[in-house]
C-alpha cells in the first residue's frame, strides 16, 4: 500500500528554477499583498496585475531572494514597446536595436 505521496521510494523534483529564499523579512510583503489585491479585483486576471509582478520580482532580484534575471526571460514584454518603437526610428536610438531588426524583416514582406 502506498502513502499519501504515491510510491515508496519516488524521488521529488526539484523546482525548475532551483531553490530561492523565503522572505522570511517580508521585505517584498507589501507588493506581494498589492498583487494579490489586484488579482482579486480583477477576477484572477494576471494580465491586469503585471506590473505588480514585475515589482514584486524586481524586489527579490534586489535582496538576494532570487537570482537575477532578465524580465524578458521570465515572460515580461519590454513597457511601452509599441509606442517607443517608432519613436526610436526617428531618433536613431540603440535602445530597442534588438526590436527593430524583427520590424526590418516584417517591411520587407
Amino acid at each position: 500500500m502506498s502513502a499519501f505521496g504515491g510510491p515508496r521510494g519516488a524521488s521529488a523534483k526539484p523546482p525548475e528554477k532551483g531553490i530561492f529564499p523565503l522572505d522570511h523579512f517580508g521585505e517584498c510583503k507589501q507588493v506581494a499583498d498589492a498583487y494579490l489585491k489586484c488579482l482579486k479585483q480583477h477576477a484572477r486576471d494576471a494580465v491586469a496585475c503585471q506590473e505588480l509582478a514585475k515589482k514584486y520580482l524586481q524586489c527579490r532580484m534586489e535582496r538576494n531572494l532570487m537570482a537575477r534575471q532578465d524580465l524578458k526571460e521570465l515572460g515580461f514584454k519590454e513597457q511601452g514597446a509599441a509606442t517607443s518603437s517608432s519613436s526610436s526610428n526617428s531618433s536613431g536610438s540603440n535602445s530597442s536595436s534588438s526590436s527593430s531588426i524583427g520590424r526590418s524583416s516584417r517591411k520587407g514582406s
